[in-house]
């Protein structure tokens, strides 16, 4: 084996060490900004009231997703609180998301009720006309 080879063998192993450095480097952070924007957007989404009516699978959902981001957090494993965090801010959002579509078609479809009504009242009135 020569020098140059080793050279090159040393300096390949570096790297590697270097990129799996780097690479758990995040796991090493604590996720208190992803776990605090979590918290809030369920806790809105609780409060919203829409989520809770029409979502509310979606919105338990985010609920287990947060506590298993503090669970894991707890146990130091913040790769894994960072992602269940992200995934139950993303569930809160849909539970809301989905809350308010249902809302707006419940609203739709008493608009278009009165219409039908009020348009049934307009032809009895014509017709009882002289």
């Amino acid at each position: 084996m020569s020098l140059r080879t080793i050279k090159l063998s040393i300096a390949g192993a570096l790297v590697c060490i270097g990129a799996t450095g780097c690479a758990t480097e995040g796991d090493s952070v604590k996720p208190t900004a992803e776990l605090t924007k979590a918290h809030t957007v369920v806790e809105q989404a609780d409060k919203g009231g829409n989520a809770q009516r029409y979502a509310a699978a979606d919105l338990q959902r985010a609920h287990d997703e947060l506590a298993n981001a503090d669970r894991a957090d707890g146990q130091r494993k913040y790769a894994d609180a960072r992602a269940f965090a992200q995934r139950a801010e993303v569930d809160a959002d849909v539970a809301v998301a989905r809350g308010n579509a249902a809302e707006q078609e419940k609203a739709a479809a008493d608009v278009q009720k009165a219409n039908s009504t009020l348009q049934q009242e307009s032809q009895r009135n014509q017709g009882s006309q002289p």
